[in-house]
């Protein structure tokens, strides 16, 4: 029996479901979670948009809106919207790339950030999600790394104090950090250096507290004690009581044009990296997720967020972790964190601003080594050479490139790769051997003066990669004078186009030509529709062309092979060959 998969529909409010059965006991478990997400939140929000170079309260804004919006319509219950260190670090690259100016930014990022959404919305409704198995685990750790080593050197000048130009990539950036060492400010190292030195310690032994909370805290104190002793440093602005901007894209067509590819290189990365997230902790928590009904809650979010002053958002790992790992029970814990975050953005702006910025830089400097993970590199390293270069090519590319170019040509590779590898069709010789046994043939069979059937088993893909191959293949078959019909069974090929339907014509008009023909079997219905609607069906004859029977799997086949002999005429014996794909993973033929 065929097992269907149900094709699924964007569900327009999907929490309804959830809250039928909700209880108190759940709401005390999502509350519980929803505040952890939230200490957590609040200073990671603020990080994030340093890095993408955006005022910090831009972070939170985000965190606000999306935590909101997002679990109205979200399939996950896990899964935390918000900016993200992948996000940030592309939309920093991407503007300096563009040399949009500091104060022209803030009038385009809200443009960038629907685009995002209408992008992300529209793909849900296309049904885009499926598009990301196609691209490898080596193209997400590449470019991740790759940001992370950004992260990392654009931080820099704000642990060391410095005032350099602004810079798209990590070499340019790293030499101009180099070039002005020598202007370091000494009390914004000392404060940097002694972030790391409470940080770390705190990370590794105090598990399920607010540590980045604190550590702000104690950073704050020790910075009037700089103060004090006559050593200020740069500190983060103050957000007023209650200050919270609205923001309004701008539609220009000019501008439009020159985000387009930001735009989708966000959404791209967006659902690349919530999807392994979602299917991770769903998979733990025994859950089912459409990634098609979680692309469109972020395409909400993010339209939220183009009105709210936020940033482009994505699914968070280490939000979504603590969600998970804190028990809540639905989606209602991440509308608690975004409730408690837009109370403390409104109430607790006045206390950002005494806040140092070589503290957060340094935190968000940790965060960023955090992100590289050597034992993960080395595997897609040493496990196969397609691997390998996917990874080098997404991260040497993430350093000389602007990251959306990365992304891109990261993508580009994996899915080049896929293709190479499903679009060559290997066709064996099959017989039967001494003990009764179906078998690939170890040597050429003898010629003889009887016509030929060569039954060719077609198995899995035959779309416009693997055409030209098939093609080649069946034209040699062709041209063996021992050959004279051809019966391509097509019960298992799938995906015909227009480009297989061309080869497939192409081959029976070369048959023709040598005096064979090409007769089919076992055609599923897709497959027929193709014939029919290409023609193809009228240049093969409907009398050659045989449908198959799901009552009875071999009946095609042997009216075609009746077919045959009528062709021969019925006057000699034919010698039937078998061709199909050795399945080399399997003993067993």
């Amino acid at each position: 029996m065929a097992l269907t998969t149900k094709k699924q529909e964007i569900d327009w409010f999907p929490l309804k479901k959830t809250l039928k059965g909700y209880n108190l006991q759940k709401a005390k478990a999502d509350l519980k979670a929803g505040l952890n997400v939230a200490l957590l939140d609040f200073p990671q929000g603020m990080a994030y948009a340093m890095i993408a170079g955006f005022p910090v309260q831009f972070g939170i804004y985000s965190s606000a809106i999306s935590s909101i919006t997002g679990p109205l319509f979200a399939s996950s219950r896990f899964l935390m919207l918000g900016p993200t260190n992948a996000t940030s670090v592309l939309l920093l690259s991407s503007f300096l790339t563009l040399n949009v100016p500091d104060e022209q930014k803030l009038l385009v990022l809200p443009l960038l950030v629907l685009m995002v959404g209408v992008i992300m919305i529209v793909g849900s409704f296309l049904r885009a999600a499926f598009f990301v198995r196609y691209i490898s685990r080596s193209v997400i750790t590449g470019y991740i790394t790759a940001a992370a080593v950004l992260i990392i050197v654009n931080q820099l000048k704000h642990v060391l104090g410095l005032d350099i130009p602004r810079a798209s990539t990590f070499f340019d950036v790293l030499q101009l950090t180099m070039a002005h060492l020598t202007e370091t400010h000494w009390p914004s190292l000392a404060l940097g250096l002694i972030t790391a030195l409470v940080y770390l310690p705190l990370r590794r032994y105090s598990k399920g507290i607010p540590i980045i909370v604190i550590v702000l805290a104690v950073m704050a104190a020790v910075y009037q004690f700089f103060v004090y002793m006559g050593y200020p440093t740069r500190m983060l602005p103050t957000v007023p009581v209650g200050e919270w901007p609205l923001s309004v894209p701008t539609l220009k067509f000019e501008t439009v044009s020159q985000l387009a590819s930001t735009a989708m290189a966000i959404g791209f990365l967006s659902i690349l990296q919530s999807s392994s997230i979602a299917k991770t902790l769903a998979a733990r928590a025994g859950d089912k997720v459409d990634m098609n009904q979680q692309m469109f809650s972020m395409g909400v979010a993010n339209l939220g967020n183009a009105f709210g002053s936020g940033m482009p958002v994505s699914g968070s790992l280490t939000r979504s972790v603590l969600n998970y790992s804190s028990g809540a029970q639905s989606p209602v814990s991440s509308i608690v964190s975004g409730l408690i975050l837009v109370f403390g953005v409104l109430l607790c702006g006045p206390i950002i601003g005494f806040i140092p910025k070589p503290a957060l830089a340094m935190l968000v400097i940790t965060v960023g080594i955090s992100l590289i993970h050597p034992a993960q590199i080395m595997v897609i390293l040493k496990s196969t050479r397609s691997d390998a270069g996917v990874f080098l090519t997404t991260f040497f590319a993430g350093l000389f490139f602007p990251l959306d170019t990365a992304i891109y040509l990261g993508a580009g590779v994996s899915i080049m790769l896929f293709l190479n590898k499903v679009s060559k069709p290997e066709l064996h010789e099959m017989a039967f051997n001494d003990r009764g046994e179906l078998a690939e043939k170890q040597s050429a069979s003898e010629p003889n003066d009887h016509p030929e059937i060569s039954i060719v088993h077609v198995e899995g893909d035959l779309f416009f990669g693997s055409s030209d191959i098939f093609l080649d293949q069946m034209r040699a078959l062709v041209e063996s004078k021992e050959k004279r019909i051809i019966i391509l069974r097509l019960r298992n090929a799938y995906h015909l186009d227009a480009t297989s339907a061309i080869a497939i014509g192409e081959l029976v008009t070369f048959a023709r030509e040598r005096g064979s023909d090409v007769i089919v079997s076992g055609a599923h219905k897709d497959v027929e529709k193709v014939f029919e609607n290409s023609g193809l069906l009228k240049q093969i004859g409907p009398e050659n062309f045989f449908s198959y029977t799901p009552e009875n799997v071999t009946l095609s086949t042997r009216n075609a092979l009746l077919r045959a002999s009528e062709i021969l005429g019925g006057r000699l014996k034919p010698n039937i060959t078998i061709y199909a794909k050795v399945d080399e993973d399997k003993d067993d033929a």
